[in-house]
């Protein structure tokens, strides 16, 4: 069983990519018309949906990597860059500007019960980020009990997110834009520590090979 350590890290990681309270006033956005049952159903979904896509890479994201010839060392180093961009987007609220883009696409194409899946649940919940930190994470977590334990982190944190989605409202009028920024620059200052401590592993990890 992984120590408590790990189990923090891994839910401070996967909750800081998805970034529940970033989420929060574009769920708003691409929802705009419906009442409160039908975003219910529309959190609901997507919440299933990013769930079942994040489980599947936390149980089998190793066998992935190797049927294209990635060991975990190299991944770990490639996801960690990754990590660190998008928290140098949280910092400078970069990101939260393209999340925008993705819902304001979603609007003009999409029909409104298929937003659950596109784009909330993939790529606004289980993103590149919030994947690439699964995978990682699934290297630490190798035992059947490791494997457990890091899908029910990822269930704990998509319940969060679902009931984020649910108070969207409350939440969005509570923080305001300066707590919404000031919310993402401490995340993203987080994430950015946690993904050079991953680049720093995969790089040891290669060296040692």
């Amino acid at each position: 069983m992984p120590s408590y350590d790990h189990l923090f890290n891994a839910f401070v990681t996967i909750l800081v990519t998805i970034d529940p309270p970033g989420l929060a006033p574009i769920f708003l956005a691409i929802t705009r018309g419906m009442n409160r049952d039908e975003r219910r159903q529309v959190s609901v979904r997507a919440s299933v949906i990013a769930f079942g896509v994040m489980a599947l890479f936390a149980v089998a994201g190793a066998a992935i990597l190797s049927i294209f010839g990635i060991t975990l060392p190299a991944f770990r180093v490639a996801g960690g860059l990754l990590l660190f961009f998008i928290a140098f987007e949280m910092v400078f609220e970069r990101r939260q500007d393209r999340k925008e883009k993705i819902s304001d696409v979603a609007i003009t194409r999409d029909m409104i019960h298929n937003i659950a899946a596109f784009p909330l649940a993939i790529p606004l919940i289980a993103g590149p980020g919030a994947i690439s930190a699964t995978v990682l994470l699934s290297g630490t977590f190798q035992t059947w009990q490791g494997q457990v334990a890091l899908v029910a982190i990822i269930l704990v944190c998509l319940l969060l997110t679902y009931l984020v989605f649910v108070l969207a409202e409350r939440i969005d009028r509570f923080l305001g834009q300066t707590g919404r920024s000031i919310l993402t620059r401490l995340l993203g200052v987080i994430l950015a520590a946690l993904a050079v401590q991953f680049v720093a592993d995969g790089i040891k990890a290669l060296m040692a090979a």
